[in-house]
């Protein structure tokens, strides 16, 4: 049964949204006459705006997970990484022992244009001290961000240099890139890596496909791990560039949106060439729209573990005061038929703590743990068996390995001290080590980490209240050299080096290293697809 916040709610969005003239009638009259009691009645002052946007909240939490409020000031921050791009200054940045630590310069953007760059220590900001005085992440970037064509002055300490290094930055858009990362894994394979669908990712999949289609690639590895989602559009677009012209890509129905199908056109750019996907239990929504469309027409094969299971399409409906819902309209499903949707009828905190579940049912370490919530049986166009409910399940199971997980470990990374080691690391090394390796390749292969990087390492951490822990060290030596390598790599070079670095060697995901065996065996006879 509704409660008075839903009846609240329910009348606050009927102009919006168009309900039907019997709910506005009630819900309008309800909310209304209880807004002007409280008003005239009510022992306290009451904050109405507060109490509207609760109620929104209230209202939204008995339909499903993922309808959800966006208050106003929260709507431009929300919604800036699937637009593609901001404006400021154009850095990353971390907070080190409260210093400004420049930890890459993005490409294109204005500081990478003036020249600062990684390692680089911001001291002032428009003449006013930032160094020492307790800034947090949120207080940096309303100093560094603003409109594009204003100026920022900052004061730079650098390594070897004498003074102060002053910069005057003209704002601008920055890029907020899809694709992480992009190399060749062998001489014809190429890997791509997307963390989300925005509305940049095509072009940014097309330039990165026909760079490495230059260098040699036949074959890809799409790695959508950890991938959300983002824009359905992108979504189809991505799926577009693998398949043939006017295969079903994916059709969404809902109550009142009729069957909407997407095809696939003759534009695509890898539609001939061996595909495999790498997905786990972060891959979600457009991630999950691609991996199905991929299985479904046997176009790849798919590897990891099973995806997040979010088969649900929101819209965004605009409020009178300008903020926003991300309102569910319909369901998409699979080209086989498949909606992938987990269920959710056990509430919103359930539902969010399903992950979890997975791996303590052993679900993430053992494939014969995975049972799909809908047992209906789906074929794929060689006629395998897929289903739906919960996920897409991969063609190729692999589990994470939790044997080098220790206490020490997790410590280093909950309070930064591996990202923060690996920057002061390069800003003292960053010349030598430059000169001694040339390429990110040359870097993967010949750098090794030292007993005296892992003593610098411990060191730094006691420095930072972590005690030293040998067995937890030497538990988790290989994991943690690993990342510092991949760390080291992203700070000389870019984030694409960090995934060249930790992806043939990853101790706790073999997915890549499966990957590259699938395209060098017979996998994809077995599995009845074409080699291409």
């Amino acid at each position: 049964m509704l409660n008075i916040r839903t009846f609240c709610l329910l009348s606050f969005l009927a102009p919006a949204i168009h309900l039907s003239a019997q709910t506005k009638n009630t819900g309008a009259a309800k909310f209304e006459a209880l807004l002007y009691q409280i008003g005239r009645m009510y022992v306290d002052s009451v904050d109405e705006a507060s109490l509207v946007d609760k109620a929104i909240i209230g209202m939204l939490a008995e339909l499903d997970p993922h309808s959800t409020y966006i208050p106003k000031e929260e709507l431009e921050e929300v919604n800036e990484p699937l637009k593609g791009n901001f404006e400021g200054v154009g850095i990353q940045f971390n907070l080190i022992k409260d210093t400004i630590y420049v930890v890459d310069a993005i490409s294109g953007g204005p500081s990478e244009r003036l020249g600062i760059r990684a390692g680089d220590r911001i001291v002032r900001i428009d003449g006013e001290n930032v160094a020492g005085i307790g800034l947090k992440n949120a207080d940096v970037m309303k100093r560094l961000r603003g409109k594009k064509g204003t100026k920022v002055e900052v004061a730079i300490l650098r390594k070897n240099e004498k003074d102060l290094l002053d910069f005057s930055i003209t704002r601008d858009k920055i890029p907020i890139y899809s694709i992480e990362a992009a190399y060749m894994a062998t001489p014809t394979i190429g890997y791509i890596k997307v963390t989300r669908f925005s509305a940049t990712t095509t072009k940014e999949l097309r330039d990165k496909l026909d760079d490495l289609r230059k260098k040699g690639m036949v074959d890809l590895v799409l790695d959508l791990q950890g991938n959300g989602g983002g824009y359905l559009r992108s979504a189809i677009e991505m799926a577009d560039e693998f398949l043939a012209d006017k295969k079903l890509i994916v059709y969404t129905d809902g109550r009142n949106s009729p069957r909407e199908e997407s095809r696939a056109t003759s534009e695509g750019r890898f539609e001939k060439g061996r595909l495999v996907v790498l997905v786990d239990e972060g891959s979600a929504s457009a991630s999950e729209i691609v991996t199905g469309a991929v299985q479904d027409w046997d176009r790849g094969v798919v590897i990891g573990r099973r995806t997040f299971g979010k088969g649900l399409v929101q819209r965004p409906v605009m409020l009178p005061d300008g903020s926003a819902v991300r309102l569910t309209v319909s369901r998409y499903h699979t080209p086989s038929g498949r909606c992938i949707q987990k269920p959710y009828e056990d509430g919103v905190e359930a539902y969010r703590r399903e992950r979890a579940e997975r791996l303590r049912k052993g679900e993430l370490t053992t494939a014969d743990s995975i049972h799909p919530t809908d047992t209906s049986r789906y074929y794929t166009q060689a006629r395998r068996v897929v289903y739906g409910g919960g996920g897409i399940m991969p063609d190729i199971f692999v589990a994470i390995d939790t044997s080098m997980s220790s206490d020490y470990f997790g410590h280093l990374v909950r309070k930064g001290v591996l990202n923060t080691y690996a920057l002061t690391y390069v800003d003292e090394h960053r010349a030598s080590l430059m000169a001694r390796y040339r390429t990110v390749s040359a870097f993967r292969t010949q750098f090794n980490g030292s007993d005296e990087l892992l003593e610098g390492l411990q060191a730094y951490g006691e420095k930072e209240g972590i005690s030293r822990d040998p067995e937890g060290l030497e538990k988790s030596k290989a994991l943690i050299v690993l990342r510092l390598k991949a760390l080291i790599a992203r700070d000389l070079w870019d984030t694409s080096a960090y995934w060249e670095v930790i992806n043939p060697e990853n101790p706790v995901d073999a997915s890549y290293r499966k990957a590259l065996t699938a395209l060098a065996d017979d996998t994809f006879q077995r599995l009845g697809m074409l080699s291409r």
